[in-house]
């Protein structure tokens, strides 16, 4: 690894890190089997470091109206996945304000990075929204949201 590249990565790591799961605030983000199992059959399974804590409450609260699906779980799930995300949630500014609807695609940070992103990108039939972070993301199955790995379908 280059000088150059090697001092780019411990720069970036910081910041990406909470996002992709990999660790928070020095602690690493253990997998998640049930978690992978239950949502991840619908939607990318999100990091818990997407949202603030009292986000994934309200989500795991509504889960029978999750945002227009019916994605219930028994209980004992409910009870494990809620206490998995309260554990490893967005800290710091991110957990600061919880974005409207608790809606990731909705949060401050999620629109920063994202501002260079045309509005008809997110349009595309491969992409079809900006919740659909695999279309651009090609390492999101993983947990992993470097914009290095960024390639947007035409």
């Amino acid at each position: 690894m280059s000088a150059t590249l090697a001092w780019r990565a411990a720069l970036l790591s910081p910041l990406l890190l909470p996002l992709a799961g990999q660790a928070r605030d020095g602690v690493r983000v253990p997998s998640n089997p049930l978690y992978q199992q239950e949502c991840a059959a619908c939607h990318v399974a999100y990091p818990p470091g997407a949202l603030p804590a009292a986000s994934w409450r309200r989500l795991m609260q509504n889960l029978p109206n999750h945002f227009g699906t019916d994605a219930s779980l028994d209980p004992a799930a409910v009870r494990q996945l809620s206490a998995w995300l309260d554990q490893y949630a967005a800290t710091g500014r991110r957990a600061q304000q919880a974005p409207p609807d608790d809606r990731i695609t909705r949060s401050a940070w999620f629109q920063r990075k994202h501002d260079e992103i045309a509005p008809r990108t997110w349009q595309l039939p491969k992409v079809k929204s900006p919740a659909n972070c695999a279309a651009c993301h090609t390492q999101a199955p993983q947990g992993v949201f470097d914009e290095h790995d960024v390639h947007i379908p035409r």
